[in-house]
């Protein structure tokens, strides 16, 4: 099977730098190389057995200086702004201690130099000398350079990922449920996100560029692949790039390319999961009340009686919990909902993870059939949210 990455070449000497016999030298703008390291650090590994693995790799071409870092599964590559480069090479980072070094430091530009025997890092007034690894033993990572892809606006891609990671189970040993699901079509990008209890799942167009995806081909990315790419797709972007090759998911934008191994297994369908037609009640809620009387109501639950009843009839929606030797909770919220008196049983942290996800001015609605059925509430922006209930004799 394919990984991420591909083993590097042999070594043929200790001290080869990749670059020659030439010692790399860069000046910096601190703030940016931090943010910039911050980001690819967060995919190293704290503990390995391959202790190259614990830190960042810097390559300094004539053109740019790029990050990079890997735990085998995930891989990141990372330009940096803001840097002159007077020799190019290759330079590879602590984790820890560079880590260190870029968030104390008060210097706006720091100079590092970088040889076979060490790196040293100077501010103004400051001067740090470390030890160098090779930079020949550390992992590729993967770049993109595929023809076929989907161009995904920027914003919309971080809004699928940040509506659709909280719904996943990294814990579950059932499907795989510790991912992100992606289903492409001609013209649009669905994912979704589920631990058996709730699904969330958000909709958004996309541009398809020659042949990305083998249509049989199940796409489900890691959950903290996904939570990288929100982090590492700038607010900034217009658009990136998203393609599958053999078993990885790849990501590029105008900074950074994120590879990650696909998690095999099976995933729920979905699609039977959202009711389809029926009896289903709708009600237009405004997210911001909704949300505040959630946790209100919330206050009083326990882990042994965690659900309250949403009581929907006579133009409100009456929140109540209630927990032995803890207590009772009613918040009255009005709503524009004068038809036949429904309750349904959900746990709040559910309820309350959808709210956060979305605009507070906003309004979404909400449907149930029944007591017994699963909530479902949709926005009108493509994004849908399904709460299974809990029985009513807690």
């Amino acid at each position: 099977m394919s990984t991420v990455l591909e083993s590097s070449s042999q070594v043929e000497s200790p001290h080869r730098s990749g670059k020659g016999d030439s010692s790399m030298k860069i000046s910096c703008d601190r703030e940016q190389l931090l943010h910039a390291f911050q980001t690819v650090a967060s995919v190293a590994p704290s503990r390995s057995p391959k202790p190259i693995l614990q830190n960042v790799k810097l390559e300094a071409s004539a053109e740019k200086v790029t990050l990079l870092a890997t735990d085998l599964e995930v891989g990141i590559r990372h330009d940096v702004e803001g840097v002159d480069i007077q020799t190019s090479g290759d330079a590879v980072l602590s984790v820890a201690r560079f880590g260190s070094i870029l968030r104390e430091s008060t210097d706006q530009t720091l100079h590092l130099e970088c040889d076979s025997t060490g790196i040293t890092i100077r501010g103004e007034r400051s001067q740090f000398r470390l030890p160098a690894e090779n930079p020949a033993e550390f992992p590729q990572v993967t770049k993109f350079e595929q023809e076929s892809y989907y161009e995904v606006p920027a914003r919309l891609l971080r809004e699928l990922i940040r509506r659709t990671v909280f719904a996943t189970d990294n814990e579950s040993s059932r499907y795989a449920l510790g991912g992100v699901k992606l289903e492409f079509e001609e013209a649009a990008l669905t994912a979704i996100g589920t631990d058996g209890r709730r699904l969330a799942k958000m909709t958004g167009p996309v541009v398809k560029h020659g042949q990305p995806q083998d249509s049989d081909q199940t796409t489900i990315v890691p959950t903290r692949a996904m939570s990288l790419i929100e982090r590492a797709v700038a607010p900034s972007d217009s658009e990136v790039q998203v393609a599958v090759k053999g078993n990885e998911f790849l990501v590029h934008s105008s900074r950074a390319t994120i590879s990650a191994r696909l998690l095999e297994g099976r995933f729920p369908d979905w699609r039977k999961v959202f009711p389809e037609g029926g009896t289903s009640t709708g009600i237009e809620l405004a997210v911001g009340a909704t949300l505040s009387a959630v946790r209100q109501a919330a206050i009083v639950t326990s882990e042994e009686s965690r659900g309250v009843d949403f009581t929907f009839g006579d133009g409100m929606l009456v929140l109540s919990g209630r927990a032995a030797e803890v207590g009772q909770s009613r918040i009255e919220l009005p709503i524009g909902y004068d038809g036949q008196e429904l309750t349904v049983t959900l746990d709040p942290r559910f309820a309350t993870d959808f709210l956060k996800v979305l605009d507070a001015e906003k309004t979404f609605t909400f449907e149930a059939k029944d007591s017994e059925s699963a909530a479902v509430c949709k926005t009108d922006d493509g994004y849908g949210y399904v709460i299974m209930p809990l029985s009513r004799d807690r």
